[in-house]
């Protein structure tokens, strides 16, 4: 209760802040921003919690705490002779500098600051790698200790390595903590991915994979082959064989044509009577692989009876459940893991992004003692054992339970909720949806009701030339998407949401 206390105690305190600016549209007060969030108003946010105290007392960035800031066009100078330099140096697969283009100069928290000295609030954090934001002064120190120290180990027990596996461990769900082993498995998601396939065709035997429409699992080729994405995959031939589809909890966009008020979750019926029908032209595979709340298929939180009936039958019929929780993983969802929330228990779970601490890079599976069959000769290649991963990792839990900061993404993901409600009413915004801290809003046509990514890269454009960087999924990119460090203050997700939806409201065609 302290906790909420004192948090809103800091809400109350900064809504004062915004007094003389409530009836106005953001784009005439983006300007003055600086002048509501001083470096008064973040000592008081610090003494009443200790969120966001690593960046206001970097004594070198207190000019960035004046607010977002953008002078001129984008790219700046700078900015885009940096970005042509990359374009004729590097690789065509470039996403984020396409759709923002600036070039980063330094970061600090949730700030970004380009080489033409433009401010931006940046929630897409690494795409949730930086879950405690840029540059946390407890991470850089713990990192630095640790490059030192070793910064490489193999597979040899380690300090860093047994503190990680220990903190890992003990933040499952008591009832998991004591039958659940960890594989270390790579730099990133996709590796971890497929070690769990793996795992699972070793430990039963079977070769085919259940997967989900709309899910995002790897761009390697057993996670691209159980990706629903198609574009993705139809320029490589020959993918892992045996994958099969079933439709995914999307009720506002349901693949079976449905509504939520009559549909009896018709889609974890198909999933049961599937697995159980000889004539269904579904083997019994080798494991069910989900995400429970998509990210990159536009944030779409599942339903509850929808994963416990596919986790029902799934234990029923002797099938490992893997949950892919590399999106959602560390807290984002206001839970260490989100299927916490869904009161089930997975055999497998996927994890990597913001497991580094720092953005460092591991991944990882957490697994049933019982699946644990495989030999060392036949395991996945050997990971990149990040010595600097452990440590910043294991500081990183230690942060968050320390400063409650899953208590934080919950209490910030209801002001998201509270701040974004006045979107509901434009005829443009099909949905506005998340958990804790993983937001997306939706955009579709009122009359076609066809996804409207035009509008959804016109918002993120519009938002980042007011000092805003977003994300945006799902299909077409209609979904505009904010991934919020855990820490992020009250302050902050108050300008971001005005900026995002004064944008949306401003942007959206007259219906």
């Amino acid at each position: 209760m302290q906790i909420v206390r004192a948090i809103s105690r800091v809400e109350q305190a900064l809504t004062t802040n915004w007094t003389s600016h409530d009836q106005e549209p953001i784009s005439t007060t983006i300007g003055s921003l600086s002048t509501a969030i001083t470096s008064h108003a973040f000592d008081r946010v610090r003494s009443e919690l200790r969120i966001g105290s690593d960046i206001a007392d970097a004594p070198a960035l207190n000019d960035w705490l004046t607010g977002p800031r953008v002078t001129g066009a984008l790219p700046g100078p700078r900015s885009a002779d940096m970005l042509a330099r990359q374009a004729r140096r590097e690789s065509n697969p470039r996403t984020y500098p396409r759709d923002l283009p600036i070039a980063i100069d330094e970061a600090a928290g949730c700030w970004v600051r380009d080489v033409d000295g433009n401010v931006f609030i940046d929630f897409l954090t690494g795409a949730g790698v930086l879950s405690l934001g840029h540059g946390h002064r407890e991470l850089v120190q713990v990192a630095a200790e640790q490059l030192a120290k070793l910064s490489y180990g193999a597979e040899f027990p380690t300090p860093a390595r047994d503190a990680f596996t220990e903190a890992q461990l003990s933040m499952l769900p008591a009832g998991m903590r004591d039958r659940m082993k960890i594989h270390f498995c790579g730099p990133t998601g996709k590796y971890a991915v497929d070690a769990a396939i793996r795992l699972c065709k070793t430990a039963t035997g079977r070769d085919d994979i259940v997967a989900f429409q709309g899910g995002l699992h790897g761009s390697s080729y057993a996670p691209m082959a159980a990706s629903g994405l198609v574009e993705e995959k139809s320029p490589v031939s020959n993918v892992v064989p045996g994958m099969h589809f079933f439709p995914f909890a999307h009720c506002s966009r349901c693949l079976l044509g449905l509504h939520p008020d009559t549909c009896s979750t018709s889609c974890a019926t198909y999933v049961e009577r599937s697995l159980k029908d000889a004539r269904s032209g579904t083997p019994l595979p080798g494991a069910v692989i989900m995400e429970v709340v998509p990210g990159e298929d536009g944030v779409v939180p599942a339903t509850v009876e929808f994963v416990r009936r596919t986790r029902e039958v799934t234990r029923e019929l002797g099938i490992p459940l893997v949950v892919d929780e590399v999106p959602t993983g560390c807290g984002r969802t206001g839970t260490w893991f989100a299927f916490e929330q869904y009161g089930i228990e997975p055999d497998v779970i996927v994890a990597s992004l913001a497991m580094g601490g720092i953005g460092a890079p591991v991944a990882i599976i957490i697994y049933d003692s019982s699946l644990d069959v495989w030999h060392p000769e036949r395991t996945p290649e050997p990971s990149a054992e990040d010595q600097l991963a452990f440590a910043a990792g294991t500081a990183a839990v230690n942060i968050i339970r320390r400063d409650h900061l899953l208590d934080n993404a919950c209490l910030r993901g209801a002001q998201v909720a509270r701040l974004l409600a006045p979107l509901e009413f434009n005829p443009w915004v099909r949905e506005v949806r998340g958990r804790g801290l993983m937001w997306g809003v939706e955009l579709a046509d009122p009359v076609t009701g066809l996804p409207a990514g035009g509008l959804g890269r016109a918002v993120q454009a519009a938002a980042l030339h007011r000092g805003l960087i977003l994300e945006c999924g799902g299909r077409e990119d209609c979904v505009v998407r904010m991934l919020p460090p855990l820490n992020v203050t009250a302050q902050i997700v108050d300008i971001a949401c005005r900026i995002l939806v004064a944008v949306i409201e401003e942007l959206s065609p007259l219906s």
